[in-house]
């Protein structure tokens, strides 16, 4: 659900608590984020603004981002003008759910200036608007010309006209309410979720009660598909609590990284799930034609009693019925009637050759084919868990093998893949892939020869290498607990966890990248353990 003018007077109440603070540089995460990195004089903060349809809001965030090389000509005028500003005062229009930032900064000539940034959270109209001292438009995110809305135009140097505020009251200063009429009608505010609440609470609680708690509370209440700023009663469940920007983070972030991916990879999952069914309806094919190709000796059967039958063959017969040497039952041979008997001979010989010829390329298409179905079911299952960065460096896999075209940049070097590490508690280093390119890296060029190996057995999922040659239970079961959460096994039950010394590990020959064999190797089994994987991935467990 989208955030309601409730939670967005909470967030920008925390926020107005930050200024004023020096908007020190701006990004795009997407073409519907920005990213403001922020410094006030108690810390640095990152400021998210998402205008997505779905998922708009603004929060203050503690993820890394990987920000695009290219910026976006809205995110260069902002830099061009707000770069540097200081925002001196955040207030919210009413409980609507737009909030407008004051900015103190000086222009080129070193005077000293006002300018407004307006974030318009309305759902699929959700926007960014910088407007000038004189409440002119500079730009917007989203662009409004006037033949789409002649009342509201969000074009350059257009005037900026408010939104037209409800005629409702505000529920933090006038507790009267009409019994005749839902919650959510009569006050500023309020999701149709957070109304059905407080009616749920009016037979128990009085209104003025249960807005006390709405305006004391700091925490965000978490469920499947909900979630507000006081516990939700009526659904009947046990949320999850947290800090209110730190809860923001939890619900939106997963969500809104599946978006990056598509927009920065051209939608990897479609691709990869298009290979998948062609190589599977392909593989049908040659299963089907192999089974033509082994049966050609029958070909071979016709011809020879064509041969020896020939003298009844007359041009223009379609078939001739003619007795079997071994069984001496009735055997009919289909015939060519635009060939003579030569002609026919020599059609039925070439399809036997033809099919015994066949047999071993067939069988080597159907062994490449399903070879290529294995592939992209990891690359499928390694999307699943990916950040952007990790579905970035499948995009380039990609490109690399003739898959997909290669995105340059030159302003950028290749970088080596980013593959992931920990210390545990006793100091041991773990490091693990979440593709292929990085898994590639880790096993066989990071990992010292009696580093060791883990990975889920029967299942595809990431590589995992403990750096200690003899690491003790705990270590061992903390990489096979890495090595479960990031495969296909992650939501199973038991699960065998494979585990060997690196030198055990080979490379397949001529095989896909990622796949490997193993020597000798030893089988613990485990069980998820969602406390130890918190405690392990901290931020990185979703």
């Amino acid at each position: 659900m989208a955030i309601d003018g409730i939670v967005l007077n909470k967030i920008s109440t925390e926020l107005s608590e930050l200024c004023p603070f020096k908007i020190n540089k701006i990004n795009h995460l997407s073409d519907s984020e920005i990213l403001l990195t922020c410094k006030s004089s108690r810390e640095k903060f990152q400021l998210l603004i998402s205008c997505h349809s779905v998922y708009n809001r603004l929060q203050i965030t503690a993820h890394e981002y990987r920000l695009p090389s290219e910026p976006t000509a809205f995110v260069m005028l902002l830099r061009k003008h707000i770069e540097d500003a200081t925002v001196v005062k955040i207030a919210q229009a009413g409980l609507d759910r737009i909030v407008q930032f004051d900015l103190r900064l000086r222009n080129d000539l070193g005077d000293s200036i006002t300018m407004t940034l307006y974030i318009e959270l309305m759902g699929k109209y959700a926007n960014v608007i910088l407007v000038d001292h004189d409440n002119r438009i500079v730009d917007a995110l989203k662009r409004i010309p006037p033949f789409e809305n002649n009342r509201r135009t969000i074009t350059p140097t257009a005037q900026y006209i408010p939104i037209d505020a409800h005629d409702k009251k505000d529920p933090f200063k006038d507790f009267s309410m009409d019994t005749h009429l839902s919650v959510a009608a009569q006050f500023h505010g309020f999701s149709p979720l957070l109304g059905r609440e407080i009616e749920h609470r009016l037979l128990n609680s009085s209104f003025e009660s249960i807005m006390k708690e709405v305006k004391s509370s700091t925490k965000i209440y978490i469920y499947d598909h909900d979630f507000h700023v006081i516990p939700l009663t009526h659904l009947g469940t046990e949320p999850k609590v947290m800090e209110l920007m730190e809860g923001l983070d939890e619900i939106h972030h997963r969500k809104e990284e599946n978006e990056r991916i598509k927009q920065h990879t051209g939608d990897l999952i479609r691709f990869i799930n298009k290979e998948i069914k062609k190589n599977e309806s392909k593989l049908i094919k040659l299963q089907e034609a192999l089974v033509e190709a082994y049966d050609c000796d029958k070909y071979r059967i016709l011809g020879d009693h064509l041969i020896a039958y020939g003298s009844l063959v007359k041009k223009g017969m379609k078939q001739i019925e003619v007795p079997n040497f071994e069984t001496d039952e009735p055997m009919m041979i289909p015939l060519d009637e635009k060939q003579d008997l030569k002609g026919n001979i020599r059609k039925l010989f070439q399809k036997y050759t033809k099919g015994k010829k066949g047999q071993e390329h067939i069988a080597h298409q159907i062994e490449l084919t399903e070879n290529e179905i294995e592939y992209f079911k990891i690359l499928f299952d390694q999307i699943a868990y990916a950040t952007l960065p990790d579905a970035l460096e499948i995009r380039q896999e990609l490109s690399e093998k003739g898959y997909l075209k290669a995105i340059t940049d030159k302003r950028r070097k290749k970088a080596a893949p980013a593959y992931n590490h920990l210390t545990l508690d006793n100091g041991i280093q773990i490091y693990y892939g979440k593709n292929n390119l990085q898994n590639d890296l880790i096993t066989f060029k990071l990992a010292k020869r009696n580093d060791v190996f883990v990975h889920v057995k029967d299942f595809h999922g990431a590589h995992v290498i403990i750096q200690h040659d003899e690491p003790d239970e705990t270590t061992l079961r903390s990489a096979a607990q890495i090595a479960l959460y990031y495969s296909k096994a992650r939501n199973s039950g038991t699960v065998g966890i494979n585990y060997t010394p690196i030198h055990q590990v080979k490379k397949i020959p001529s095989a896909n990248l990622g796949l490997v064999s193993l020597g000798h190797y030893k089988t613990i089994y485990i069980d998820p353990d969602e406390i130890l994987l918190k405690k392990l991935l901290g931020d990185k467990y979703l």
